[in-house]
């Protein structure tokens, strides 16, 4: 049973950084498709890093140049670096594993397991 357990969520203000950290329990991250969602009050939950298979990442337009996904497979992390947040940063985010080998996009519907969670929000 695969579990997923995000921290580092809190309050910022606008320009600040946070860094969130997801710890994957019983599993391997090799081969494996793997990102971070957010989803803001009253909007769909928007893919917004993806680091696939080959370690090849994708930013939405939104967060590019300001996040940066990463991974340790000996620790089993897996980490966004969130730099020059914005008071639209704001959300709960969530980190995701598709649970199989195969290539995978940006949508909620090609990753099976998710994290319960963490909440950031940014002041202006």
């Amino acid at each position: 049973h695969v579990q997923l357990v995000e921290s580092g969520g809190g309050s910022v203000q606008a320009g600040g950084s946070l860094r969130l950290s997801c710890q994957v329990s019983e599993y391997t991250f090799n081969n494996r498709c793997m990102g971070w969602f957010r989803q803001a009050l009253g909007k769909e939950r928007e893919g917004i890093a993806i680091l696939d298979r080959r370690s090849s990442t994708r930013y939405a337009d939104s967060v590019k140049g300001r996040f940066t996904i990463s991974r340790d497979n000996a620790q089993n992390t897996l980490s966004l670096q969130m730099n020059s947040l914005k008071p639209e940063d704001t959300a709960m985010y969530y980190c995701t594993v598709r649970l199989s080998y195969t290539d995978c996009g940006r949508e909620a519907r090609d990753f099976q397991a998710w994290g319960q969670g963490t909440q950031v929000t940014v002041s202006s």
